[in-house]
């Protein structure tokens, strides 16, 4: 195996620890040759090592010692000197064993920063498994500002170097953010890599997937005509939470993780899980015994109605076995304290009125009336105007439903569930434009950054500008709060996302439209996270590593190390009618396949390598996905003019039937041709002339003062290619 020193001891340590046909299973004999190998300074020999140890097999359990082993493999070379480009193995996967340990406090003080730190080393030197787990880190904003684009990127990145965990949960991630498509394509693709939970819950994601699709279909239909009264129905029972798009999903609020994000300073976080804490003391007292005393009654009830005060929507039931028994135990302590006189405008009775009212919100007819005496005995009670207005939003009385938020919020203006209610009724009621927009903006001044509504303020008044009128200004306008609602997703606490906006499904429809061609940038991914993905920028320190490489053994030998045979037989079409197109992210990245009946259409992005006998290059399609490719099939003699006037940079040519092939040496996959015939080049009017080295844009302007031929279109991308994409490697004078 490439990359071990010595391979033979390493090699029989893994026969002894796993067994083979006439090798019988013996940890002790394995941690003898993995010790020799350690004692050698080899990383795998010193990671298989800390794995023993760690466990007690073979050798006596020391899980110290262990996390030093780790601490030695890591700090070795991540490519061994003899195999430049080839991974040393045991130094990734001890990087990525010390981020764990790190992350969960495994004889270590548990430190999320250094856990970041250890998982980025590991995903750097090719961890799918780091990557995960970093994604993860990103995607709650544990130990690390929270950035879902970034963990998008990993869980991709982790997908693409096969992880089937990382699959399904970029599966999951793409979902919430309405790419349909791609999140089938990655669900199916985690089922096909053996992921026995992604192939146990098919049905369920084949299900919010039609779900999600009826929306798009519905919000596209309906969007300019979202006044309609039954559309703003079914949005208020949102907004008043009655029904909540994340109230049936199951365990969404983790104490512990919203404690994590209460201490780094989220009011809403903390405000969650303060009422958690009380439901959670409920539910033990209910669990106490089958009949409960009087007292305990008495203290379930003040718990659960603390509850209810501060957030109902963390209260989810466990069974409906529960839920019967908890309205049973309501209904008891109600029907005694109305016979009980003294107990009338006391906190006993103020706390069993807020439990029945929320438990009874399937009858809004009877809950209104109730909650009619309920305001005259507790008239500064914010809590019962809320419901008051939500049971007339049931019931269609919306204009009634604005007069309760308004009482409401003389006794405590900033409220920040009614604020939002009183702007969303005002936008149904078709009120002056000023007064719905300020309405929101009141309700975005008091709200903390991170509540569940933010987003969905910003979509709604984007949504309004664009009823209202469709000229260039309002289009701008659109635009950017449509983009600041995407910023305020970002913040949102992880038992909210993925995101789910019935109002921005429409907005994107909206803008996708023919008439609003102007506005179709908005929807486009983020030119500087596209610049700073992880695979990109994998891509191009590989291919850059190679040109130094081959600039350093230009007459070598080393060259021809570097063949591989077909493991497939590409076949070339004989016409491009008939053709389907496909995109890169169709290709599945984690197996070798041809794809017969397809055309790929590409760009070149960085200069074109010679390695005797193939060219390599770095290729970009139309959604801005880049991947490299390694051209075969032509003569030693024409390498270098071949990448001198033809695999030019900007460069544009379509690929038939492109052959996916993963590397027998990196394990890292590249479209791979044979046949030059199945290369349909591009007139070379259609070439992108002066292309910017790091973003692709045309007519760059600025030249590298040093190498005098990369372009660049701004300062930024010059930094970002010096930076991330190591152009230091291919910049000579």
């Amino acid at each position: 195996m490439l990359g071990l020193y010595p391979p033979g001891k390493t090699f029989l340590a893994t026969e002894y620890e796993h067994g083979d046909i006439d090798i019988k299973q013996d940890y002790e004999q394995a941690a003898k040759y993995f010790a020799k190998a350690a004692n050698q300074g080899n990383a795998e020999g010193l990671y298989n090592l800390a794995r023993l140890t760690d466990r007690g097999l073979g050798v006596r359990k020391d899980p110290k010692f262990a996390t030093k082993l780790l601490e030695q493999a890591a700090a070795k070379s991540a490519e061994p000197s003899k195999f430049k480009g080839i991974p040393n193995v045991g130094v990734a996967e001890a990087e990525h064993s010390l981020g764990l340990r790190y992350m969960e406090g495994v004889l270590v003080p548990k430190n999320f920063s250094l856990a970041v730190q250890w998982y980025q080393r590991a995903v750097d030197h090719g961890s799918a498994e780091a990557a995960n787990n970093l994604g993860i880190m990103y995607l709650n904003g544990t130990g690390i500002e929270k950035n879902l684009e970034k963990a998008k990127q990993l869980f991709e990145l982790s997908a693409r170097r096969g992880d089937p965990k990382a699959m399904m949960n970029l599966a999951a991630v793409l979902l919430g953010k309405n790419e349909l498509e791609m999140a089938k394509i990655w669900f199916e693709r985690a089922c096909e890599a053996g992921n026995l939970f992604a192939q146990a819950q098919r049905n369920e994601f084949e299900l919010r997937l039609h779900e999600q699709e009826q929306r798009n279909e519905n919000s596209s239909q309906n969007f300019l005509q979202n006044m309609e009264e039954e559309k703003c129905f079914a949005d208020f029972i949102k907004a008043f939470k009655l029904i909540d798009n994340v109230a049936s999903k199951s365990n969404i609020y983790d104490l512990n993780i919203l404690n994590e994000h209460a201490k780094r300073g989220s009011r809403t976080a903390e405000k969650l899980s303060n009422a958690l804490r009380h439901f959670n003391v409920a539910l033990n007292i209910l669990m106490q015994s089958e009949s409960l005393s009087y007292e305990q009654k008495t203290l379930f009830i003040h718990e659960l109605a603390q509850c209810y005060r501060i957030e109902h929507t963390v209260a989810e039931m466990p069974s409906v076995e529960i839920d019967k028994r908890i309205i049973r135990i309501i209904d008891q302590v109600f029907e005694r304290y109305c016979y009980d006189t003294n107990i009338v405008n006391s906190q006993l009775d103020e706390d069993v009125r807020i439990c029945y009212v929320v438990s009874h919100t399937d009858d809004p007819q009877l809950n209104l009336r109730f909650l009619d005496s309920c305001k005259q005995l507790y008239p500064k009670s914010v809590f019962f105007h809320e419901f008051h207005a939500a049971m007339n939003v049931l019931l269609g009385r919306f204009e009634d439903a604005l007069n309760d938020a308004h009482v409401g919020l003389k006794i405590d203006p900033n409220y920040c569930e009614l604020l939002f209610i009183k702007a969303t009724l005002l936008k149904c009621l078709k009120k002056k434009s000023n007064e719905v927009i300020t309405a929101f903006q009141e309700f975005l001044a008091v709200a903390p950054k991170d509540h569940c509504k933010v987003p969905e303020s910003y979509y709604m008044m984007a949504g309004y500008y664009l009823e209202c009128s469709e000229d260039d200004n309002t289009i701008c306008l659109v635009k950017k709060l449509y983009q600041q609602g995407q910023e305020a997703e970002k913040l949102q606490l992880p038992c909210f996302l993925p995101y789910q906006s019935d109002t921005k499904m429409a907005l994107q429809h909206a803008l996708d439209n023919e008439e609003l061609s102007d506005a179709i940038p908005v929807l486009v991914s983020d030119r500087q996270s596209r610049l700073t993905d992880p695979h990109r920028i994998d891509i191009f320190k590989r291919h850059r590593q190679w040109s130094g490489l081959m600039s350093e053994n230009k007459n070598s030998n080393m060259n021809h190390t570097m063949t591989q045979k077909p493991r497939i037989k590409q076949s070339t079409a004989k016409s491009l009618v008939g053709l389907k197109s496909i995109s890169l992210r169709e290709i599945n990245p984690t197996k070798d396949h041809v794809y017969d009946g397809y055309i790929l259409f590409v760009t070149i992005i960085d200069e074109a390598v010679t390695w005797k006998p193939s060219i390599h290059l770095v290729i970009e399609d139309e959604n801005h996905d880049c991947e490299h490719m390694v051209v075969y099939g032509f003569k030693e003699n024409q390498g270098e003019d071949l990448i001198n006037n033809v695999f030019t940079i900007g460069t544009r040519m379509h690929i038939i039937n492109p052959y996916l092939r993963i590397g027998a040496n990196d394990f890292k996959p590249f479209i791979r041709i044979d046949d030059f015939s199945s290369i349909v080049f591009q007139n070379e009017s259609e070439r992108v002339m002066n292309m910017c080295r790091c973003c692709g844009q045309p007519n760059a302007s600025h030249v590298c003062s040093r190498c005098k031929r990369a372009r660049y279109c701004s300062k930024e991308c010059q930094t970002i290619d010096w930076k991330s994409y190591d152009h230091k490697l291919i910049c000579q004078k």
